[in-house]
């Protein structure tokens, strides 16, 4: 079965699923699919979420967490 990781950003935790939806931003999740995609990771089409194999190792996860780390940094140093 493996995990799964989902990413939010918004300014405040929402509280319940309505919130989670309201807080949802489609270009920022476009970039975030497109700059990880630019770097060697697939994430799932529909959310900023990575669903993680069992045969995953621990390169890969390294190489997701920096494409993820490079990503924001990007957005952030502008």
């Amino acid at each position: 079965l493996g995990c799964r990781a989902e990413y939010w950003f918004s300014e405040q935790s929402p509280v319940n699923g309505g919130e989670a939806a309201a807080a949802g931003d489609f270009e920022l999740d476009q970039y975030m699919h497109l700059a990880a995609l630019n770097r060697g990771v697939l994430m799932t089409p529909f959310h900023n979420m990575a669903l993680v194999s069992p045969a995953t190792t621990a390169e890969d996860i390294d190489r997701h967490t920096q494409a993820f780390r490079d990503s924001v940094q990007n957005l952030i140093s502008k």
